[in-house]
């Protein structure tokens, strides 16, 4: 029989009350029984906004701006093709974002990807289902039809953001004029079903409760039970600085914290292949302890970001030195693809 599934109560308990290093070991056990063969995956991937014009104005945001103000802007298609032309080059996915720009329509979002895949063979991992639920509204048209015309667009893949935390106790308060919970869950459903892989994403460190980040990580295994899209979870805290939500959160959270939520996910996700562990979201140290807590991934090798940037939290490294941050931690590295897939091994 396999191990049984972790309950709501479970869960709690492990959270907030098992000693650290327990929880850790518990969650590398799990970790090494799904794979034994001791790999730590990266991307090479750059992260351009198309815009920073978004009239969602989350409470966590500090990138966002109104379209008035002195420094929005709006790339054209070519100027964000120029843009990451030399990440491209290099090898790099382009993780695609911008916001909720009230004049940007579905041709627009054709435009971009066309202008991105005329520089040549390149996965685009784009448009979060936040987004693909905006532009919906605004289009007039089901989830499901936007989602279509991405897959038309030779889109495969998706990323999770926009999840933030699930329950809407949360959501009502941080990020008020987002899609709600079910509507995220509702578009991955459809996603899923149409083909796309996609992540799955957390942000924690701010108003929630230890009862929401359980309840979140339970409602995406009932959704991955029902469809299987998920190749991995990826949690990431709140970084304050800048956003209106830094008044009432002044302190982020604990790196140990992070490193409890990366081991509780991989107990309770038990379905889902992959657990990311991130040396840019967090600092080196604690992503090097998530590594060795049940996650298997490290995240990317960003050749651009620019929406921490804003709120004063700057990471910088290279390919090498995220090979060896993967050695240091005893695993061997390798550059993966969007579909998880590796394509390149770092053996000492």
């Amino acid at each position: 029989m396999g191990t049984p599934r972790l309950t709501r109560e479970e869960a709690l308990g492990l959270l907030a009350e098992v000693p650290l290093g327990q929880l850790m070991g518990r969650a590398h056990r799990r970790r090494q029984k799904l794979h034994p063969e001791g790999r730590v995956t990266f991307v090479l991937d750059t992260n351009p906004n198309y815009t920073n014009v978004c009239v969602t104005r989350c409470e966590f945001c500090a990138f966002c701006r109104d379209e008035d103000d002195p420094d929005a802007y709006l790339l054209t298609p070519q100027q964000l093709a120029d843009q990451v032309r030399p990440a491209v080059a290099a090898g790099a996915t382009v993780l695609l974002q911008g916001g909720h720009h009230p004049r940007l329509t579905l041709e627009n979002w054709r435009d971009y990807l066309r202008a991105l895949h005329e520089l040549g063979p390149v996965h685009v991992h784009p448009f979060s289902p936040a987004e693909v639920h905006a532009m919906a509204q605004r289009e007039g048209l089901s989830t499901r039809e936007v989602l279509q015309l991405l897959r038309e667009e030779g889109i495969t893949t998706l990323p999770g953001g926009g999840a933030e935390v699930l329950t809407d106790q949360v959501r009502t308060t941080i990020a008020p004029r987002k899609c709600t919970g079910a509507d995220w869950l509702q578009v991955m459903e459809e996603a899923h079903e149409l083909g796309f892989r996609t992540t799955a994403t957390l942000m924690f460190g701010h108003l929630e409760r230890d009862e929401d980040i359980v309840d979140h990580l339970l409602a995406l295994r009932e959704l991955q039970d029902r469809t299987g899209g998920f190749s991995s979870f990826i949690p990431w805290s709140f970084k304050p600085g800048g956003s209106p939500l830094s008044e009432r959160v002044t302190v982020g959270a604990h790196p140990a914290r992070y490193v409890r939520i990366i081991a509780l996910a991989r107990l309770v996700l038990d379905n889902f292949a992959h657990i990311q562990s991130s040396w840019f979201s967090e600092n080196v140290t604690a992503g090097q302890l998530g590594l060795l807590g049940g996650a298997d991934d490290f995240g990317g090798v960003l050749l651009e970001e620019n929406v921490l940037r804003q709120t004063g939290y700057v990471r910088q490294t290279n390919l090498q030195r995220v090979v060896t941050l993967i050695r240091q931690a005893g695993f061997t590295a390798a550059r993966r693809d969007s579909h998880y897939q590796v394509v390149e091994t770092y053996r000492a």
